[in-house]
């Protein structure tokens, strides 16, 4: 045990050195929430995919391996980078020709006011929910943790509530004070850290899997053992085919007929439709219309860096989520072949071996790893946050004559106030799963962002997409009418009117209305703009 705290300290040492370099100089908000657009693209890069791989990725995606045992999930990474090369080869463009901050200041220029702060709003409430969420999947490890050192079964529901309490409080305090110091430099430069960090602890992982697996054989053995442990049908939870060892895509066909098959696709979360269709409007929404990600592209040099940087994520996406994949397939071969019962909860599932199986210093390093994760996306998180407060309402609202020091002051306590409240989320979070066991990390990660995303998406593409369509009172009336509709559909799905609705179709239902309804408003005069 004192193998993996001095990794964990050395960890949380190299971080806070990097936060307080990089505060150094700071002196607006540009820099503060920018970095003064001077960031190399492999930076960035890095940056981009050390928040993506969030806490709930870093224990979800294994998990859904362990469960699936298949590799359909990586359908998805079709869709990641379609909307990526769009992301980057058409939305950066209007932002850096306006030279925005927080990219809803380009609302305001197309639309209006209006439209801007209506927009601000949904986004500051999805992230403080989505990032508050997530925030919660990095005390499950913490919570096993407790159990393992002791040596209890499981600690009781009021305990594992005040341990997740405790943990959420302790990484978002870390995290807050390196964010608050650094500003996007040290965002960006921790997550480079954060990035190494997780590749080397998560193939070190994996080579153990398989060292352990193959035991005193052979590696062919180990590998036979591995297809058919995972090929077996009665392991199978959907009672298919053998899906082991290539299966990625998924048509969602049932040859019931028309209808049934339109069910299907509509209601599975991994197949070729989701993939192509959902997961590209999950992107385009994720990556063009969140301040959270695209703050990263906006503090490139120019736009064909950022650009660069968000394509080539996409590209590394599959590879990068198969490993995460057969990573918890192979800890079903571990389980299986050593005739340990997995926990209960599915999503306690890769951070019980973790903490159990994993020898000293590896296991330290797959908990810095998780920190990192978390800390990393919450760090983008904190900073989007408080640069969006900042621009769109203390310096666009309350105090428009602000100076740069009193602005930088404003940014700097809007990142602490918004800690807290993403406590408070991840706390309601962590007592919500202790009353549920069932409870999937991925599809509540994901499918958070489904409910309002999809409005923010359809404003923004009407207004990249058209010229003389759009304005601030009609565009307010087609979001709230693309939110409704999702809820609504959501609501008949639990209630078993309709079939339940998959995740990565929220978002393009949400858009499609949103876009539809928008565009029966035609822009005003002053709205227009000016032809190239």
């Amino acid at each position: 045990m004192s193998m993996d705290l001095l990794v964990i300290l050395a960890y949380f040492c190299a971080i806070f050195s990097i936060g307080l370099y990089a505060g150094r100089r700071q002196d607006s908000l540009e820099s503060y929430a920018l970095g003064n657009r001077s960031l190399p693209w492999w930076a960035i890069l890095a940056s981009i995919i050390a928040a993506e791989i969030s806490a709930a990725s870093f224990l979800g995606t294994p998990g859904e391996g362990f469960v699936l045992r298949n590799f359909t999930y990586v359908q998805l990474g079709i869709g990641t980078l379609l909307g990526r090369i769009i992301v980057g080869k058409f939305f950066l463009r209007p932002f850096y020709h306006y030279r925005v901050v927080s990219i809803y200041e380009y609302l305001e220029k197309r639309f209006g006011v209006l439209t801007r702060r209506f927009a601000s709003v949904v986004f500051l409430l999805s992230r403080v929910l989505a990032s508050g969420t997530r925030l919660f999947f990095a005390g499950i490890l913490l919570v096993i943790a407790y159990c393992f050192l002791t040596g209890s079964e499981a600690a009781s529901e009021q305990e594992t509530v005040l341990i997740y309490l405790v943990a959420l409080t302790l990484i978002t305090v870390f995290t807050t004070i390196y964010t608050t110091l650094g500003g996007l430099k040290a965002v960006v430069w921790t997550d480079v850290l954060q990035a190494c960090i997780l590749a080397v602890s998560v193939i070190s992982t994996i080579v153990f899997l398989f060292i352990s697996i193959m035991g005193d054989g052979s590696v062919g053995e180990a590998w036979s053992t591995i297809v058919s442990t995972i090929s077996d049908t009665s392991q199978n939870p959907c009672h298919h085919e053998p899906l082991f060892p290539w299966r990625i895509f998924d048509l969602g066909i049932t040859g019931d007929g028309l209808a049934a098959d339109i069910r299907s696709v509509l209601t599975s979360e991994y197949t070729i439709w989701s993939a192509v269709l959902g997961a590209t409007f999950i992107t385009m929404a994720t990556m063009g219309t969140d301040q959270d990600m695209v703050q990263r592209m906006l503090a490139a040099r120019n736009c064909s860096t950022g650009s660069r940087a968000v394509i080539i994520s996409g590209i590394l996406d599959m590879p990068i989520v198969m490993v995460f994949l057969a990573c918890g397939m192979l800890v079903f071969v571990f389980y299986q072949t050593r005739g340990i019962a997995p926990p209960e909860r599915a999503i306690e599932i890769f951070p019980s071996f973790i903490i159990h199986y994993l020898p000293a210093g590896l296991r330290g390093l797959l908990v810095a790893a998780l920190l990192a994760t978390a800390m990393g996306s919450l760090s983008t998180a904190l900073n989007a946050l408080a640069t969006t407060a900042t621009r769109d309402w203390y310096r666009g609202v309350w105090r428009p004559d602000a100076s740069e020091a009193q602005t930088l002051c404003a940014a700097r306590w809007f990142t602490v106030g918004f800690a807290l409240l993403l406590i408070l989320v991840g706390s309601a979070t962590a007592w919500y799963s202790v009353m549920d066991p069932t409870i999937r990390i991925l599809p509540i990660a994901l499918g958070i962002f489904g409910y309002t995303y999809g409005s923010l998406l359809g404003i923004f593409l009407l207004g990249m997409l058209t010229r003389r369509r759009g304005r601030d009172s009609g565009n307010i009336l087609a979001m709230l009418a693309g939110f409704a509709v999702v809820i609504t559909l959501e609501f008949l799905g639990r209630r078993g009117v309709i079939p339940p609705i998959a995740f990565p179709w929220r978002v393009t239902i949400g858009t499609l209305v949103t876009f539809c309804v928008g565009a029966g408003f035609p822009s005003l005069p002053s709205s227009v703009p000016a032809e190239k």
